[in-house]
């Protein structure tokens, strides 16, 4: 029999949590975890997972999609409108690779630390 265990927080490595942690709270809405600091920064979901984000001294922030420098993690968020949602996204600093498989379903960006993830049509 399994253990029983729920999944309580996704964390991050960067070179700035507070800044990492604005960004997202930027594009998701969530809401600050009040114990954020210079060094780990958080958000929290309405289901009480934890999105950390640490601070790591000389951080490498991932190539994508070669992996000189593996991905380290990947988000997926779900949204009614790519166009939409891209283009939010690249107004508050997040990247957008040239390789991009499957454009018309996902877009694939990066967070200002390098790290990507994708917007997924709902």
């Amino acid at each position: 029999m399994p253990l029983q265990m729920k999944l309580s927080a996704i964390t991050l490595d960067c070179p700035d949590p507070p800044a990492l942690a604005a960004f997202y709270q930027q594009a998701t809405g969530l809401a600050p975890h009040p114990r954020s600091d210079a060094d780990f920064a958080a958000l929290t979901c309405e289901n009480g997972l934890t999105i950390g984000f640490q601070r790591v001294d000389d951080h490498q922030a991932p190539h994508w999609p070669t992996q000189t420098v593996p991905q380290q993690s990947h988000l997926d968020f779900t949204v009614d409108d790519l166009d939409e949602a891209e283009a939010r996204l690249l107004e508050l600093g997040a990247g957008k690779p040239d390789h991009q498989p499957n454009e018309d379903s996902r877009r694939v960006l990066t967070d200002p630390a390098g790290h990507p993830f994708c917007v997924i049509r709902s």
